[in-house]
């Protein structure tokens, strides 16, 4: 699995420059029709058939097929291997690219799963430059002036491939969008790593694997998982047990990474021998944090006060990250997110990065996405 999900965007990228350097009557390219300035139709057959792959790029039902036309607003109808996509020029294309990517992969039925992915990985291909579109247009009048190639750090960062490995339980825990790769080369490269967005972008999960590579590696001797334990809008009351019981409902996320990435023998084997502790924010003061990787997880739901006593906790050889969602807050009314703040006052600080998430890097449901976007749009306008 981890192949397949590491050669669907160089295929994707592939296939789209394939259509611009080839968009006329070649038998088996794509072939734009333009009804108006902002429609197309793209036709493709996919040469020579073969069926079984064909269920398994559609789907059962086409349900695979009916998924591709909500990500890109597009619609698809198809005739055994004669596939026609109509919709706006950009989305139509990378709907295209992104069948043909499938289809080449369809050896096993494609997975919902799989198929999310892929999709969250074409929504952050990058758009083709207007000079190549000119160009493949056979226009060179709107052909820009050569520029100079990126800088070093901006290809590091853009355009590196990706060649993260991480040692956890799981051997296909990687980046799947630009901003997942880019949060993990920032926790890697960095001491103190701020993740910022929306829920489902993997903010949490990234970073414990991180973690857990890190402790097989012998990077660090132990991992911290914190978090603050802040009801979500509702007062639970009393909670009966002891303090672990009582604390466990609000670390329980933190638990499931672990038990993903770990196994529940070796988590177990780790809390035992206390290489690997999950505790409550409030337990952090006082304390010096040496050679470890310590995980603030919900960030969001600390007080400035709190976020500043636990980022002064760091001691030598240890490495942090902040994840949270600045639109879920549970603090009272009036009280400013430490998250918040501390994004704004750290800007600037050496040592320390922050990647933010939007909704093309949910890799959820897909009603995930259209809901942070539904929400998002939604604050813009009260605003």
């Amino acid at each position: 699995m981890h192949a397949w999900q590491a050669t669907i965007p160089q295929r994707i990228a592939a296939h789209c420059r394939a259509l611009h350097r080839n968009p006329g009557n070649a038998t088996h390219a794509p072939q734009p029709t333009h009804r108006n300035p902002r429609q197309v139709i793209l036709r493709h057959s996919f040469e020579p058939p073969d069926n079984a792959r064909l269920a398994h790029l559609c789907g059962s039902l086409d349900a695979h097929l009916r998924r591709i036309e909500q990500a890109f607003d597009v619609s698809i109808s198809r005739r055994h291997e004669f596939f026609r996509i109509e919709g706006p020029k950009a989305p139509a294309e990378l709907g295209m690219a992104l069948l043909q990517a499938l289809y080449e992969q369809a050896l096993q039925p494609i997975s919902e799963e799989q198929l999310q992915l892929a999709l969250a990985q074409a929504r952050a291909q990058p758009p083709v430059p207007r000079a190549r579109r000119a160009a493949a247009d056979g226009d060179a009048s709107d052909v820009p002036p050569a520029t100079p190639p990126p800088t070093a750090l901006h290809t590091a960062t853009d355009t590196a491939p990706n060649d993260i490995s991480l040692r956890t339980r799981r051997a296909d825990v990687t980046g799947r969008t630009p901003n997942q790769l880019t949060y993990l080369r920032n926790i890697l490269a960095h001491d103190v790593t701020f993740g910022i967005g929306p829920a489902g972008t993997g903010k949490t999960f990234l970073a414990v694997a991180c973690a857990v590579d890190a402790l097989e590696r012998s990077a660090v001797q132990r991992i911290v998982l914190t978090r603050p334990a802040v009801e979500a809008g509702e007062r639970l009351g009393f909670l009966p047990g002891d303090l672990a019981q009582k604390v466990d409902p609000y670390l329980r996320p933190l638990y499931d990474a672990l038990h993903d990435l770990m196994g529940a023998d070796k988590m177990a084997r780790a809390i035992e021998k206390g290489t690997l502790e999950v505790a409550p924010l409030a337990f952090m003061r006082g304390r010096t944090l040496n050679h470890a990787f310590v995980i603030l997880d919900e960030a969001q739901n600390t007080t400035a006060e709190q976020m500043k006593m636990f980022l002064t906790r760091i001691g030598f050889g240890t490495r942090v990250v902040v994840t949270g969602d600045v639109s879920q807050i549970d603090l009272p009314r009036g009280t400013e997110s430490g998250l918040i703040e501390a994004e704004r006052v750290l800007r600037r600080v050496r040592g320390i990065a922050t990647t933010r998430f939007t909704s093309v890097d949910v890799l959820r449901h897909p009603l995930v996405a259209r809901i942070v976007e539904a929400y998002d749009a939604a604050r813009t306008v009260v605003v």
